[in-house]
């Protein structure tokens, strides 16, 4: 028939087209929706079988019920979309015999139905196209009494004409609440469930912190990496303080810290592992030869995904720093976590604290998500950058906190004649919805820029106390590029210099660089910045033999702590300059030709 031709059809629609979920999900969910929905799968069919069910798995925020998604004190109440889409879930994915209730999970005929109702917008009967407005909010939940005005269908019921509706206004609801929704492109690679859940506890880890569980995750992830399971599985790290060394992930995996679950480096560093340098630099980036392995690490892999419900990962990085400042490193500290010529990896929802060195440091990759993430160092912790992605493609990076002693993020390719070698750009690079601090930079683009750096989009971000607003640095020896940053909507306030590009900034790996190796510098675009409290509005030096063109300041308002205008510093540049306060250099105070630099693009 035609009705359950359409359900069907529908219910194939939002199997095999993960952007609608993506669509409705809503902004705030500590974890999305669908990851809700698997999640809750997984927990109900572990409870058949108690032997291989984490412990505690079912005791945490996922819901049994995947029209009830998680709840936590980070998220808010989910958006209108997202209860459409799970009504749409239980209409089609339910049947008609019976729904989940949160009272009673389990699928069938004695459940007790649930009530769908629709509040009624007044102006539905004047528009032509059915329903276009009569959803104006849907909500199921169980109705103990019913407010007047309101209409209810029994879900026992066939609800025909209901079911009609909303496969025909699926498409267009759904498009007209996604271009409402924040922009967002963390859809490259979506949050997904595991058809396997084990528990780090199976393994003989003991959250106690004393007990050092290096091995125990290394056996987890060898079961992970040699079983192979179709669909992927999840390491359930419960409540509590692990205690670890360094450690490799697997392809294929996630990594999910509970609520109150701390992975815990040993501040043990006389046997902590060594890798080769990077071939893009040649050599530690602080010292010749190699360097320390990340805390937790991952080369050559893909489909990876480290989240939770905002537990942490501690680098107890002090023991490091202090190292560093007594000058007695032998070789160059761990970064927190890395990735190296991985592809799909997601990480979300994990709190960051106390990195050696970089925090997040994804490098030779593509296809990367680093949302909803927190990431804390003291002001004085040495290079504690927080995400520095590095000659890696299709990187997403948002809705985060980040508050370190070095840059909040940093785009990188590589250093001097290393990187020129090596070759591998980064590109394709959104940073979006960071707030943060620091004495150093809130978005940095280089200085190691050998391999190329271009198309870089940062937009809405909101930094206090920082040292400079935006850093875009290279220097002679460099070579490679910077080329395409469009750097949009940014709020400052109490910092020493609003905007600085500079041609002279970095050290080298050694003396063999190529000192005619000049770097080309086109097209930085920064509009709708707003700062107070800054003490220099900016300072642009270009490289004498290879000027910095096509650079654009547009509605770019920079007020100092007194009131008194400082001046901008200009060398070596050419561009445009429309609405800057105060007034920038006369390098560029002409618009004679350049359409590129507009208030309304």
């Amino acid at each position: 028939r035609p009705i359950t031709f359409l359900k069907q059809l529908t219910k194939r629609l939002l199997v095999l087209y993960p952007p609608l979920f993506r669509a409705l999900q809503t902004k705030h969910s500590v974890v999305p929706y669908a990851e809700s929905a698997v999640a809750s799968l997984v927990a109900t069919r572990s409870s058949s079988s108690s032997a291989s069910s984490p412990p505690g798995l079912r005791d945490t925020s996922l819901s049994t019920n995947p029209c009830f998604p998680v709840r936590t004190q980070h998220t808010r109440r989910p958006a209108l979309r997202l209860d459409l889409s799970c009504w749409i879930l239980c209409v089609f994915w339910g049947g008609r015999a019976g729904r989940r209730t949160p009272a009673n999970p389990s699928w069938g005929s004695t459940s007790p139905p649930l009530k769908l109702v629709l509040e009624v917008s007044p102006w539905w009967l004047l528009v032509t196209l059915p329903g276009s407005a009569l959803c104006s909010r849907v909500v199921l939940r169980d109705v103990p009494e019913l407010p007047r005005g309101r209409k209810v269908w029994d879900s026992g019921t066939k609800m025909r004409s209901c079911d009609l509706l909303v496969a025909l206004l699926l498409c267009f609801l759904t498009s007209r609440w996604a271009a409402a929704a924040p922009a967002t492109c963390s859809g490259i690679v979506p949050m997904k469930g595991r058809v396997e859940a084990i528990s780090i506890t199976e393994f003989g880890g003991v959250g106690d912190g004393r007990t050092l569980n290096t091995w125990a995750f290394q056996k987890a992830i060898y079961r992970i990496q040699h079983l192979r399971r179709r669909g992927g599985t999840l390491l359930y790290v419960p409540p509590g303080v692990w205690l670890t060394g360094s450690f490799n992930l697997t392809s294929h995996m996630t990594l999910y810290l509970a609520r109150e679950a701390v992975i815990k480096a040993t501040q043990d560093t006389s046997n902590w592992p060594l890798i080769d340098p990077l071939p893009s630099y040649g050599r530690g980036r602080e010292l010749p030869g190699g360097r320390y392995l990340s805390l937790i690490h991952g080369d050559g892999l893909h489909d990876v995904i480290i989240t939770g419900e905002y537990g942490t990962i501690d680098g107890q990085g002090d023991v490091w720093w202090n190292m560093w400042r007594q000058r007695s490193l032998r070789f160059t500290r761990p970064n927190l976590v890395e990735f190296m010529n991985s592809r799909d990896i997601l990480i979300s929802n994990v709190i960051f604290r106390n990195s050696p060195f970089w925090n997040i440091h994804p490098v030779y990759c593509s296809n990367i998500v680093i949302r909803y993430v927190t990431i804390l160092a003291p002001s004085d912790s040495p290079n504690t950058d927080g995400i520095d992605p590095d000659s890696s493609s299709n990187v997403c990076i948002e809705d985060s906190y980040i508050s370190t002693g070095d840059d909040l993020v940093a785009v990188k390719s590589g250093w001097d004649e290393y990187g020129m070698a090596f070759g591998r750009p980064s590109y394709g690079i959104t940073i979006r919805r960071i707030t943060g601090s620091s004495p150093f930079a809130g978005i940095a683009v280089g200085s190691e820029t050998s391999g190329g750096i271009e198309n870089v989009l940062v937009e809405s971000i909101n930094l206090s106390n920082m040292g400079i607003g935006i850093h875009i640095k290279t220097n002679v020896g460099r070579g490679g590029y910077i080329k395409n940053i469009t750097i949009s909507d940014i709020n400052m306030n109490t910092t020493r210099k609003g905007l600085r590009i500079a041609g002279n900034v970095g050290d080298h790996p050694d003396d063999n660089y190529n000192p005619n190796a000049i770097p080309v510098v086109d097209g930085i675009t920064i509009r709708n910045v707003w700062g107070v409290n800054v003490l220099q509005p900016g300072t642009i030096q270009g490289i004498k033999s290879s000027p910095f063109t096509r650079v654009c300041l547009s509605n770019v308002k920079l007020w100092g702590a007194s009131g008194k205008e400082v001046p901008w510093k200009c060398t070596d540049v050419s561009g445009a300059a429309l609405e800057v306060q105060p007034w920038p250099c006369s390098e560029l105070t002409t618009t004679t030709g350049f359409d590129f630099c507009s208030v309304a693009s």
